[in-house]
């Protein structure tokens, strides 16, 4: 694992943002991430991608990214520089589709006790969030190590090539 921790300023979102939400579907003639990234939570908060930094991370409630199964939600989310996000629950398809695309996720029960504004931590080593605004720490079972090799690629795609250019160095 190469990095234990994830340093940002909190977006919250409720619960149920779906992958409609996070791209809309009238972006999706394109899949470059760059022109995704100008729309990414558009519908939800057209200002985000002005008022966000590269590095902040995204605090929701259940069901993030339930919806239609598209690539591009996670794609947006990451292009736009969001480091992490950080929900309850996360519709299945979305979860997997995070790791494939190199954007960490955590799934944390208490995410509501976090607030819009908030510089938490997250150490992905040993599953916490540390909230230093309120200096309150919460645990999440950390990403299982083959998860963390996805996420320090960037993603299902650069992990396979690494794996076949570590095979034919051999």
């Amino acid at each position: 694992m190469k990095k234990a921790n994830i340093d940002g300023k909190v977006w919250t979102f409720g619960k149920d943002v779906d992958t409609d939400l996070i791209i809309a579907a009238r972006y999706l003639n394109t899949s470059v991430p760059e022109e995704l990234a100008k729309h990414v939570m558009e519908d939800a908060d057209p200002e985000f991608v002005n008022k966000m930094s590269v590095g902040d991370i995204i605090v929701a409630g259940e069901n993030f990214g339930c919806g239609s199964s598209r690539e591009h939600a996670p794609i947006a989310l990451k292009a736009a520089g969001v480091a992490a996000v950080i929900a309850p629950t996360f519709a299945r398809i979305f979860y997997r589709n995070s790791f494939n695309m190199g954007l960490p996720i955590f799934e944390l029960q208490e995410s509501a006790e976090i607030s819009e504004g908030d510089d938490i931590t997250v150490n992905m080593n040993d599953g916490t969030v540390t909230n230093k605004t309120t200096n309150k720490t919460y645990s999440f079972t950390p990403i299982p190590e083959f998860m963390q090799e996805l996420i320090d690629a960037g993603g299902l795609m650069n992990f396979a090539q690494n794996e076949i250019k570590a095979q034919e160095s051999k």
